[in-house]
């Protein structure tokens, strides 16, 4: 999230404050509608009025595969009116909703917005809702429930999971002597060393030896480092703590023996990102650690690219993930948290990602590529479509192994009051560093303290102090 997001969103948050809490904990609903008591939950029970759902785009056959059987469970033929906002979630937008008391019924956020909107009182919790309609929570990953879970209670149900892995240019690594094992994270001075071997920016075209993708990654370095960004209750930031300073110094003086972030965003911005010229397969880019989404990509416009893959490895070799994703929650004063616990329960369901793997393998199969999986944070539903994957060859089947191992070994930052604003505090501060405002140990002692005022202040609003 840039800056200028962040104050806009910190602003309209700051209004809703005062009339959102007010509405935590309260049992909305008109009319006919439910309200959070159990008996309005009930799996079995008919269904009916408006179900207006805003952040969520039906725009492939993952969703809609999943979207179709869900509006028939609702009974949206006949009595649900599903209405899906276009565009992607707009915090503001959502936050005057509810303020203005014409919230939409159902909500697609990520996971680490859950908190702060949780605290403001813009979200109901879902005790109730799991309850009524029988959801097993035990079959989503730790890191997604803890992510949605606030003050003891679940504000979501947690939909995709998104990990990173090791890519690399394996020709690049042969022509040099290297290894995965020198660029997947487990010995930063073997990263050093393999990078500057690697990296070629004085030539035409230049060549990046290894690119950390800062500032989004650094909790991934930090905790590769055995170090969090935040204590594990949400209260106490911990970004001054001398293994996550390393873990930045690190990080940026990967960039910096390239000539400075600027010259490494340079390359990597020309690179033809989502097309055939992408820096693999033009030999710009040694590796780097990305979502694995961008496997699939890869696979599709560039299917020769000598390309290696691994999981990100911590200091002592294991497998490590920085988790994150989407979630459905019920906004306060929706009219209608009947419909949309249903939707939210059958569109998590395992049959449900059941379809969607049918669906996604359907159109692989046509395209003649292979099924390479998909991410759920539904443990049952990854296993189910693992073993529909499609070998697609090395080493695409590599890449697809060390996605599904990354995936069982994530961490999540928790949730809390001030999550949106703690992002942005540490992402300012790493991007102070990469344009040469401030050194490493400067930029995260004055994040520290702003981090800390700021989860001092929502922690303390929210205990009535």
């Amino acid at each position: 999230m840039d800056s200028a997001r962040t104050a806009t969103t910190m602003t309209a948050s700051a209004v809703v404050l005062g009339i959102a809490l007010g509405l935590g904990g309260c049992a909305v609903g008109t009319g006919g509608s439910a309200t959070q008591d159990d008996t309005d939950y009930d799996s079995s029970a008919a269904l009916t009025g408006k179900l207006t759902v805003m952040g969520f785009g039906a725009s492939d056959e993952v969703a809609t595969s999943r979207l179709d059987p869900t509006k028939e469970e609702l009974g949206s033929d006949v009595d649900v009116d599903v209405e899906l906002i276009e565009g992607d979630l707009d915090i503001q937008q959502f936050l005057s909703s509810v303020a203005s008391g014409q919230p939409p019924e159902l909500l697609y956020a990520n996971r680490d917005q859950i908190g702060s909107l949780a605290a403001r009182g813009a979200l109901l919790p879902l005790d109730a809702c799991i309850a009524g309609e029988g959801i097993d929570t035990g079959q989503y990953r730790d890191t997604a429930i803890a992510q949605v879970t606030f003050g003891d209670e679940i504000y979501g149900i947690p939909e995709f999971n998104g990990i990173q892995i090791t890519m690399a240019n394996g020709d690049l690594l042969d022509a040099t002597g290297l290894t995965l094992d020198d660029v997947n994270g487990s010995d930063p001075a073997a990263v050093t060393a393999a990078s500057a071997a690697l990296a070629k920016p004085d030539a035409n075209p230049p060549v990046i030896g290894y690119d950390s993708k800062l500032p989004e990654f650094l909790p991934l370095w930090a905790k590769a480092n055995g170090a969090d960004l935040i204590s594990e209750d949400g209260r106490t930031a911990e970004l001054d703590d001398p293994a996550v300073v390393d873990a930045l110094e690190w990080a940026v003086g990967i960039y910096d023996a390239q000539g400075g972030f600027s010259s490494v965003k340079a390359v990597r911005d020309s690179a033809d990102f989502f097309g055939s010229g992408n820096q693999f397969a033009t030999n710009a880019l040694g590796a780097m650690p990305m979502e694995q989404w961008y496997l699939n990509v890869l696979n599709d416009v560039s299917p020769d690219a000598p390309l290696v893959f691994d999981t990100v490895r911590d200091r002592q070799g294991q497998p490590l993930a920085y988790a994150s994703g989407s979630a459905w929650a019920i906004p306060a004063g929706s009219e209608n948290t009947a419909a949309a616990c249903r939707w939210a329960r059958v569109m998590t369901s395992v049959d449900a990602w059941q379809a969607a793997a049918d669906a996604r393998l359907a159109a692989r199969q046509d395209e003649g590529k292979p099924f390479t999986g998909i991410l759920t944070a539904n443990v049952e539903a990854d296993e189910a479509i693992r073993a529909m994957v499609t070998s697609g060859g090395e080493p695409w089947d590599s890449g697809v192994t060390a996605m599904y191992e990354a995936n069982d070994h994530t961490f999540s930052l928790p949730a809390n009051p001030a999550d949106a604003e703690f992002k942005s505090v540490w992402q300012d501060a790493v991007n102070r560093v990469l344009n040469g405002q401030q050194e490493p140990q400067e930029a995260l002692g004055q994040a520290q303290d702003e981090a800390q005022k700021a989860l001092d202040k929502a922690w303390a609003t929210l205990d009535g102090e």
